[in-house]
């Protein structure tokens, strides 16, 4: 209520990326006071149940709704973010060398469509610049995963090699990783998805993970894929057959899309990747399709247009076991974990559940 009647007609006011940066800025500064982390804990954790926690790759998961990549791209926050009721966060995307991104105007509000729109183009300070942050950010009660991808600079038969250098860097700091090559807003990436060149692009990421692993003696960290919402059904069903026999953990359903379909606001028509209410039926229809393919055996986080409990809950049942939200905390404010997460208790225990993992693919 605080943030819907107070905080957002303020930060609607501003320019989108500008209240984005404050909004950072501001929980970097307070995660440093002290006393605020645990005043930020007690105001929004999300209820402690059994029934929605479960363990995915030797990770524990208190609960299973996350924070999508894009909100701290330089691991700036994450000593704040991890007390905001969250079961994980997801920061970057981080690329080796820091770089500005597109040009400016380049994140669009559509408020009539509780929608964002943005072509950011991974503008971060690079990799070393987010350990020192994630370092210094303290301890974190949840898993981390670091979202890692290329600089624009890098052609994409060198692509690999900035993958690599990014979970070099970072390898010790993030609990699993993300590979995004599901980004519209990097010329030619998403390219990456298809064919030899994502054989190519996944071996290289699980070669250097393995080597990373072995240098410490310890069991090799999750890798997962990004994946674009705009592919065809054909290119879906290639995509994942060369993701299944990679090596890699899991895949996140899905990025942004650039298709548009009966948006009402004014930015309707800017350029770039299209979050929010508008992309969840497209991202639920890759996330059942996913779990077919995969028949269930290679877990799926979802994330495309989460606003509530109903929402989290039929990604679910479509076949996700994990569900990342970013838009929706945009407009519902950072109470909209603890809603989701108590909506979903209602409803698994309406539908005879006992606990979250019964409830995946239900549907599917």
């Amino acid at each position: 209520m605080l943030y819907e009647k107070l905080l957002k007609p303020v930060l609607f006011r501003m320019d989108p990326e500008k209240a984005h940066h404050l909004t950072i800025g501001g929980l970097r500064t307070l995660q440093n006071v002290p006393g605020v982390r645990g005043l930020l804990g007690a105001a929004y954790s999300s209820p402690s149940a059994p029934e929605l926690a479960q363990t995915l790759w030797n990770i524990p998961f208190a609960n299973p709704i996350g924070l999508a990549a894009g909100l701290d791209k330089n691991g700036e926050a994450a000593g704040a973010l991890s007390r905001l009721g969250f079961g994980f966060i997801e920061v970057g995307t981080v690329t080796p060398r820091p770089q500005p991104g597109n040009d400016r105007p380049r994140l669009f509000r559509l408020p009539e469509d509780e929608a964002l729109i943005n072509r950011m183009g991974f503008n971060n300070h690079g990799a070393e610049a987010m350990r020192s942050n994630l370092e210094a950010s303290g301890s974190r009660p949840i898993p981390i995963a670091v979202n890692i991808g290329k600089n624009k600079t890098t052609p994409n038969k060198e692509a690999v090699q900035d993958y690599r250098t990014c979970m070099r860097i970072l390898y010790d700091i993030g609990d699993f990783f993300v590979v995004n090559i599901s980004s519209p807003n990097t010329p030619n990436l998403r390219n990456l998805q298809h064919g030899d060149d994502l054989h190519v692009l996944l071996s290289g990421i699980i070669e250097e993970r393995n080597l990373q692993a072995s240098e410490r003696g310890a069991a090799p960290k999750p890798v997962l894929v990004k994946i674009a919402p705009d592919m065809t059904e054909e290119e879906l069903r290639s995509s994942v057959e060369i993701i299944k026999s990679s090596g890699v953990a899991g895949i996140i359903a899905t990025n942004t899309t650039i298709t548009r379909h009966d948006l009402r606001s004014r930015h309707r028509e800017e350029t770039g990747g299209l979050s929010g209410k508008p992309l969840h039926r497209l991202s639920l229809g890759v996330v059942r399709q996913v779990y077919r393919l995969t028949e269930g055996r290679l877990p799926i986080v979802a994330s495309g247009g989460v606003f509530t409990g109903d929402d989290a809950y039929e990604m679910i049942r479509a076949g996700a076991s994990l569900v990342e939200i970013y838009t929706g905390m945009i407009y519902r404010g950072p109470g909209v974990n603890r809603s989701i997460n108590r909506r979903l208790l209602e409803l698994l225990r309406k539908d005879g559940y006992t606990h979250i993992t019964q409830a995946v693919g239900a549907d599917a």
